[in-house]
């Protein structure tokens, strides 16, 4: 495991102490756990990003789903006779 120093500021540092103590969880412990939910938060964004981007450029391409074929998958979710998600 890496070791790496950080400077906190006291507006971030006084509540980090009181919630590490309230917690009974190590500041370290907090601060890994804050920066994990971050990466993976930036992670689902670039994500997100490139899946916009392509669907962009589907879009631009033509490749299109008409709404009369996405509105009846929609509508049969929770139905005995669930229709298949339409595709291209």
């Amino acid at each position: 495991m890496g070791v790496t120093s950080v400077r906190l500021q006291p507006e971030i540092e006084n509540p980090l102490e009181d919630l590490s103590k309230k917690l009974d969880r190590s500041k370290s412990y907090l601060i890994n756990q804050a920066i994990k939910e971050f990466l993976a938060r930036k992670s689902l964004e670039d994500q997100r990003w490139v899946e916009t981007i392509e669907a962009i450029d589907s879009v631009k391409s033509g490749k299109l789903i008409e709404e009369k074929e996405v509105i009846n998958w929609l509508e049969s979710w929770g139905m005995d006779n669930e229709v298949e998600p339409p595709s291209l």
